[in-house]
């Protein structure tokens, strides 16, 4: 059981007014209807919390399936708002990405659909940011996490008009809701390997062909995942300054770590192909050129000899350095987790978990989940 939390510290925050940030993003626990997200939550957060922060709030990185939200009611809402109340939880961030089924079939490209070509997607984000308000605590900003337009090979030069059109709505919808209830929350789009928006540099370059007034460019921001920029051999520092020097918000960040093998021989991952998702792969060649791969299985049949690193995006636990075949990004979080704000949310998301290979799955998930917190409290070197 979660201690009670104390009502003074749920109306005012912890000292200083800074509410702690670090959590995990739920999307890793199986479940697509509002019953099954909220049990899991009831089950794996406490345990969770009572390891990391049993004294003070502790934040859900809540992951919401289109299904769940069709399916919640105001009574749904208001329940789930209790429960966190009472147990010392609160919700700032809502992983908005996938709207279909995550867990437990095929997903790779499907995971994007329907993507901001879609009316459907601006119907559920709108959903999402009503819930999120409703669950916001006072005096901070919400973000949720969003397709990064769409997959590459689905938006084709005709499409723009519509995407605009469909992020121009969302961001209106923002602004009247934090007129309307006094809660910010942001659109994060999530920069993501074989989609439209995939390096910081596209980032930079979306905000600009959007064009958006400062009303509405307010509400747009990023969500940093981690493994996504290290798969495309970035340098921390320079991409957080790149976004910086932009004007370009960061909602929260995704703290997630890819498999890195220094060597040409790309079959040596062969265990990591799986029919479930999409292991975007890159390789950097002798002269600094990078190949891009829309899945592991496709690097593995090119298998050019002239790559000297691959990055495969496969989330692996941020603690783990290495596996028997391979290294890690975790390099990427070392040096790039110091430079956030302190009260960036922060959001361990390895949904990887159930397929990973058992020789890395260290135990039952919710110790893995306290390992990876722990280790990030430590790397950027504050208690939460």
């Amino acid at each position: 059981m979660t201690r009670p939390v104390d009502s003074g510290k749920m109306e005012g925050g912890v000292q200083g007014g800074v509410l702690p940030k670090i959590t995990y993003c739920t999307n890793i626990h199986p479940g697509e209807s509002w019953a099954e997200i909220f049990a899991a939550v009831r089950r794996h957060a406490p345990l969770v919390k009572e390891r990391v922060s049993p004294d003070v709030l502790f934040p859900i990185g809540l992951r919401l399936s289109g299904r769940a939200v069709g399916e919640m009611s105001l009574e749904d809402a208001k329940e789930f708002h209790r429960w966190c109340g009472e147990g010392g939880f609160y919700v700032a961030t809502i992983n908005g990405f996938p709207y279909g089924i995550f867990h437990n079939t095929p997903v790779k490209q499907d995971v994007y659909m329907p993507d901001w070509r879609f009316a459907e997607r601006l119907d559920y984000t709108g959903k999402i940011a009503e819930l999120l308000t409703t669950w916001l605590p006072e005096n901070m900003t919400g973000s949720i996490s969003t397709v990064p337009v769409g997959f590459r090979s689905c938006i084709g030069p005709d499409d723009f008009t519509t995407v605009k059109k469909h992020i121009e709505a969302a961001l209106d919808h923002l602004d009247r809701l934090a007129e309307k209830t006094g809660r910010e929350i942001l659109l994060s789009i999530e920069p993501e390997p074989g989609c439209v928006v995939e390096t910081t540099r596209d980032v930079v370059d979306l905000f600009d062909r959007l064009a958006l007034s400062p009303a509405r460019q307010r509400r747009l921001a990023v969500c940093y995942d981690c493994c996504h920029q290290a798969l495309q051999f970035e340098d921390p520092a320079a991409s957080l300054r790149l976004l910086a020097d932009h004007g370009i918000r960061i909602g929260h960040v995704q703290v997630s770590s890819a498999l890195r093998l220094a060597d040409p021989r790309i079959d040596l991952l062969k265990r990591f192909q799986e029919p479930w998702y999409l292991h975007q792969t890159v390789g950097r060649t002798k002269d600094g050129g990078l190949l891009r791969y829309d899945d592991l299985d496709l690097a593995i049949s090119a298998a050019p000899a002239e790559v000297e690193e691959w990055r495969v995006h496969f989330h692996v636990p941020v603690f783990m350095d290495g596996t028997r075949e391979c290294g890690t990004t975790r390099f990427f979080l070392q040096e790039i987790l110091p430079l956030f704000p302190e009260d960036m949310a922060l959001e361990v998301e390895t949904y990887t978990w159930t397929i990973l290979p058992p020789d890395l799955q260290s135990g039952p998930v919710t110790d893995c989940l306290i390992r990876e917190i722990e280790w990030v409290i430590k790397t950027i070197g504050k208690s939460i």
